[in-house]
Parts: structure tokens; sequence; C-alpha cells
């Protein structure tokens, strides 16, 4: 049985807004540098108000920041 998780889309999305840096999207959702890191690299879930703050950032829904499950991009 394959093993769920949540991923993401945060690494491309901050490359595509401007280059963003992982400290400069920390600081708009009110997490540290280190936080960003682990969500990006898949070592951390993120709370459900995190998750909306951090689409928020992007101006984009949830699902198209976070995805639960198998995901080939």
């Amino acid at each position: 049985m394959a093993k769920n998780l949540v991923g993401n889309h945060i690494r491309r999305l901050r490359f595509n807004h401007n280059e963003m840096t992982q400290q400069q999207l920390a600081d708009k959702v009110g997490v540290t540098r280190q936080t960003i890191v682990a969500l990006e690299k898949g070592n951390y879930s993120p709370s459900l108000e995190l998750a909306f703050r951090i689409a928020h950032a992007f101006g984009l829904p949830l699902e198209e920041v976070f995805y639960y499950g198998e995901h080939v991009e």
C-alpha cells in the first residue's frame, strides 16, 4: 500500500512569484524560514490555517498549492 502524504508546489510557486525567497514567504505567512524548508522537503505537513495563509500569499486556491497522495509534476 502506498504511503499517502500532503505534498506541495511551494518551491515552484516561489520561483514563479519573482523568485521569492524562503525568508520572504516565511515573513508573509508568519513562520520561520526553517518551516518553509521543511514544507518544501516534504518533512512537515502544515496546519490547515498555515496552508490557507500560504495559498493566500500566492493568490491561489488551496488545491493549487497543496495536494494529497501521489502526484507527479
